[in-house]
């Protein structure tokens, strides 16, 4: 049983992402599937798709020029041992722009700027860049 799901989440991306593999399979969470649309929004992968049948979800990874993966970095902020919480306010801005914090809110799980701009604070799930 897995302990912390949002983090083996992460962890399978990055790991297939160093192994430049063109897609990763990961177990099925309505948690999961919206993260992943986030990072879809936010260009940082390609698509997934939900398997119902096998219970995964299916995480297309992007890539540029050479090969260069689109994401360059991961990492999870709100762990089960110690929740992160912040307001609006403290929203952090990633690396200038060029990266988003995940949020779980209490209106779903939002990037960081629009929950900045619905005014919403929550519990910070990672960092993305």
């Amino acid at each position: 049983m897995l302990h912390d799901p949002i983090s083996d989440f992460l962890t399978r991306i990055r790991n297939a992402k160093s192994q430049l593999h063109r897609y990763v399979d990961i177990p099925l969470s309505k948690e999961k599937v919206r993260i992943a649309k986030v990072l879809h929004d936010n260009g940082f992968i390609d698509n997934s798709i939900v398997n119902e049948e096998k219970r995964t979800l299916r995480v297309y990874l992007k890539y540029g020029a050479n090969r260069k993966s689109v994401l360059n970095g991961l990492q999870r902020v709100s762990k089960p041992g110690l929740r992160r919480y912040i307001g609006h306010r403290e929203i952090p801005k990633i690396l200038g722009g060029m990266g988003i914090a995940v949020l779980s809110t209490n209106k779903g799980i939002l990037e960081g700027e629009a929950a900045r701009e619905q005014k919403l604070g929550g519990e910070i799930l990672c960092y993305i860049w």
